[in-house]
């Protein structure tokens, strides 16, 4: 069969490890795929910009639009990110009857359901194996691996910078400026770190994994975003000496009542195996009804292990060129027309045990007013360390763990914990789940 023409627009970090694996295992792609796969065109905003890749043998343009619009061109590879003007590349692309494979999951998350929509119509795959996680195939294990499954929840680690600076701050008592500093130092964060640090990046890629797993329309709007600023170094001691690990998890439950959707730090158990994943790596937790939890661990971003997940989405496409529309894997998982409007809950009717630590007066009958607030709002303790005094206004430094309670009850508790005249400052909560 002819070769297969494909063009990439972005020439960075992604894009550059993308050319460098299809070229270098071309013959062992080609094998796989059934026929040739060849760059003929790529973009990038400065052509003399020095690459990690030899673009030797691709026209390169600085107009990705004479990419979309080349008529040989059969695949399009949106490597640049964002979710401005790559949503409208993305659908000229599959309004030319382009294939589309990206790495984008901002566009995914926010724009996914119009452009598969748009893709449906055309008759055009839109793949994003490489949106989620960077080098784990966790789009193709929950989309395919575990169809037979009913997917109860699933948690994650899938943003590294986060789980690098945790790590840091747990191996080495340092805090979280200092780390984060040092990641940007790195480049394992950007100058403005929001998108990494709140919680934002991880929200993205919970949509898409909800999405898929659920069988749910894509709402990063519905997602509870929350970041690890607030996490101090006594917090990370003191989930040791308890047994646990903190790390910022993205988590999507289902409930009776409908789908939790959150991105928060969380203690969990220190013998869990993703408790021990550290540095940039991420890992991904899925528990379905027949094959129960399963770990999906590896590297989630850097040029050859992103490239990895684009390559293999290429790969797919062209398996799949030949095939009638109908009998293609569903973008989602599920058939368009099966998508259902479960509720998405809010945060106040979370359901998870905590961590409390607040500061308070080393005065006689203290924790027997924190212990009475909690019993009024039905909220059980599971464990209390009581430490030494701070300073010389012997402050000491109160750790609770409770059993699962409703977050609205744990608000109001903690509202009327922070009124109490012995108690200075705010009550410090971490979400804690077992995960088993």
């Amino acid at each position: 069969m002819k070769p297969v023409k494909i063009g990439i627009i972005g020439l960075g970090t992604v894009g550059g490890g993308t050319v460098n694996v299809l070229k270098r295992n071309a013959e062992e792609i080609a094998r796989r795929a059934g026929r040739q796969i060849v760059i003929t065109r790529a973009s990038a905003k400065d052509l003399s910009k020095q690459r990690i890749c030899d673009t030797q043998g691709i026209a390169l343009t600085t107009d990705p639009y004479e990419i979309i619009n080349d008529p040989e061109i059969e695949i399009v590879l949106e490597l640049i990110g964002g979710s401005g003007t790559v949503k409208d590349m993305v659908l000229a692309a599959i309004a030319n009857g382009k294939h589309v494979v990206t790495a984008n999951k901002s566009l995914i998350a926010l724009h996914g359901n119009e452009i598969f929509a748009k893709a449906s119509e055309q008759g055009v795959i839109v793949a994003f194996e490489a949106a989620v996680a960077g080098g784990i195939p966790i789009i193709k294990a929950i989309r395919e691996g575990l169809s037979g499954n009913q997917i109860q929840w699933l948690a994650g680690i899938i943003n590294g910078t986060g789980n690098f600076i945790l790590t840091e701050m747990r191996d080495k008592g340092r805090d979280f400026y200092d780390v984060l500093a040092e990641a940007q130092a790195l480049g394992y964060a950007e100058a403005d770190p929001t998108f990494d640090v709140e919680g934002i990046d991880a929200g993205h890629k919970l949509t898409i994994l909800a999405s898929i797993a659920f069988g749910i329309p894509l709402q990063f709007d519905k997602v509870y975003t929350e970041g690890i600023t607030q996490i101090t170094r006594a917090d990370v001691e003191y989930a040791e000496q308890l047994g646990y690990r903190i790390k910022h998890l993205g988590i999507a439950r289902k409930m009776p009542e409908g789908i939790e959707l959150r991105v928060h730090p969380t203690l969990i158990p220190e013998r869990r195996l993703i408790a021990n994943v550290d540095g940039v790596m991420n890992a991904i937790v899925v528990k379905g009804d027949a094959v129960g939890p399963t770990l999906y661990y590896g590297a989630g971003a850097g040029a050859d292990p992103t490239a990895s997940s684009v390559v293999a989405d290429v790969i797919d496409v062209v398996r799949a060129l030949t095939s009638d529309p109908e009998n293609r894997v569903p973008h989602l998982a599920f058939q368009a027309d099966a998508l259902v409007n479960i509720p998405i809950l809010p945060p106040e009717q979370f359901k998870t045990a905590y961590y409390l630590r607040l500061n308070a007066e080393d005065k006689p009958g203290v924790l027997a007013d924190v212990t009475r607030i909690l019993a009024k709002h039905q909220i059980s303790i599971d464990a209390i360390i009581q430490k030494k005094a701070l300073d010389e206004r012997a402050l000491i430094p109160i750790i609770l763990l409770t059993q699962i309670t409703l977050e609205k009850e744990m608000n109001a508790a903690i509202a009327e914990i922070e009124s109490l005249p012995t108690v200075t400052g705010k009550v410090n909560r971490i979400r804690l789940e077992t995960l088993g």
